[in-house]
């Protein structure tokens, strides 16, 4: 969405500048996406800065993949996350089509691609601020490795993941196959990605993307204790 047509005070929600980034990777990786094929990433280096990746940070081993199911509900403790989702297309120019712009504190799941659980990577997305207030993925810079992340589904099933890694891209050197593709094959991931880096006031966008990666290592019945 271009400045002209942002709802008036609806202020720095991520623009279409911004978004593009995400258009850019779905046209690169088109249906592989959906089945979870593609390259594997490689270790970062340059411009695609880790945000937070300790040594010595154990992590549990993966679960197999589980049948996929659309996501309603996804929780990251750690960073104070807990938000309805909702499935997003396309937009007229191509691009994942955010939450809409009254609903800032809502999840957008890309529904063309992945479910979570299922193998490959899911991919959701947030708005990082309104104007006036943080929205819902303000803090997804602060996520860290070995941080949980639930996602209830509708099937009643809550799919379980862990993070390995964040990292924030810059728009000019955005890397299609590390934001999108599995880090390794067979596995059921998951993507949570927002605005990050500079906040540009003559553009109104920012200039990254921060990206979090995580993978399945369990699942449970909604309500019900870790199975």
């Amino acid at each position: 969405m271009s400045a002209p047509d942002r709802p008036e005070g609806r202020g720095r929600l991520l623009t279409g500048v911004t978004w593009a980034v995400l258009l850019m990777g779905l046209w690169l990786w088109g249906r592989d996406i959906a089945d979870g094929s593609g390259a594997s990433s490689a270790p970062t280096t340059g411009d695609i800065a880790a945000v937070g990746r300790p040594l010595g940070v154990p992590l549990p081993p993966p679960h197999d993949p589980i049948e996929g199911a659309a996501p309603e509900r996804v929780e990251v403790p750690s960073i104070g996350v807990d938000a309805p989702v909702v499935a997003r297309g396309l937009d007229k120019d191509g691009a994942i089509e955010p939450p809409p712009f009254d609903t800032p504190r809502t999840v957008g799941w890309y529904g063309s691609g992945t479910e979570p659980g299922a193998k490959g990577p899911a991919l959701f997305v947030g708005h990082v601020d309104t104007e006036t207030q943080p929205a819902v993925f303000y803090g997804l810079s602060a996520a860290r490795p070995g941080a949980k992340v639930e996602v209830t589904r509708a099937d009643g099933r809550v799919a379980e993941f862990t993070i390995d890694d964040v990292q924030v891209f810059t728009r000019e050197r955005f890397n299609a196959d590390k934001a999108y593709g599995p880090r390794e094959k067979g596995r059921a991931e998951l993507r949570l990605i927002t605005c990050g880096g500079t906040y540009d006031r003559a553009a109104r966008s920012y200039d990254a993307n921060v990206v979090v990666s995580a993978y399945l290592t369990g699942e449970k019945s909604a309500g019900s204790g870790s199975g």
